[in-house]
């Protein structure tokens, strides 16, 4: 079985027609491995959401090939996409997007109800999960009675819970200060790497690039370098972990 998790080859994507159309993924090439945390870098405007998209089959790309676990995302409908990332994928975005009259257990288990699974074994599940995240005595809180960083994990919770095989984030420190932010990643990174998964993080948050496998580094649309760490443990940042 091939480690590869994610990989897209030659990747373009427009936008608009005519006049205003604008090229917003130009030959972008990307392997992720499983069993691997892989950052996504570069400044704002540069295609990182975009890519992130494709990859998860949110939008279609106008050329070249993306695999995500060897399914040939291009060969399913609308629908079975839907159904792929389900089953495959878990999300976690900048602004949470908890809803507010549910607790933290009733947001985290909403995957699992969603799917049909039984209340109380949903439930169950998403509060071992929260206790696992350090979270156990704040399980029936409201979103508004939590702080952001507490708020970051049940949102991790919820893409954690119906065991996805990809976890994909959108600058998911950005509303947090350094040091909750980098805490939160670190616990992302215990619970969530695993040999069968793979987590791509969009970010600008240099602060965090420590806890990366690897950083690929992005710019007008396309992968303009990875980069690795030299010893697997140290901290490390392109161009001086500057991105705005």
């Amino acid at each position: 079985m091939s480690d590869i998790a994610v990989q897209c080859r030659n990747v373009d994507k427009f936008y608009g027609t005519a006049e205003t159309r604008v090229q917003a993924l130009h030959n972008a090439t990307l392997e992720v491995n499983q069993g691997e945390m892989l950052m996504l870098v570069g400044p704002s405007g540069c295609g990182k959401t975009t890519l992130l998209s494709v990859i998860v089959g949110i939008l279609n790309h106008d050329a070249g090939d993306v695999a995500v676990f060897g399914t040939d995302l291009d060969q399913l409908s609308t629908a079975q996409k839907t159904a792929f990332r389900g089953q495959n994928v878990g999300f976690a975005f900048q602004q949470f997007n908890l809803l507010p009259q549910l607790t933290a257990a009733e947001n985290a288990a909403l995957p699992l109800l969603i799917g049909g699974m039984p209340r109380r074994q949903a439930f169950a599940k998403a509060a071992a999960l929260l206790d696992e995240m350090g979270m156990a005595d704040r399980a029936h809180a409201l979103p508004a009675q939590l702080s952001g960083g507490q708020q970051q994990r049940v949102a991790f919770a919820r893409a954690l819970i119906h065991d996805p095989r990809l976890i994909v984030c959108d600058e998911p420190t950005s509303a947090l200060d350094g040091r909750t932010g980098d805490k939160v990643i670190a616990l992302l990174r215990q619970i969530a790497v695993k040999p069968n998964r793979a987590v791509i993080v969009v970010t600008h948050d240099a602060r965090i690039f420590r806890h990366a496998d690897r950083i690929a580094e992005m710019e007008d649309g396309h992968i303009t370098g990875i980069h690795r760490k030299a010893d697997g443990t140290g901290p490390f940042a392109p161009h001086g972990g500057q991105y705005v």
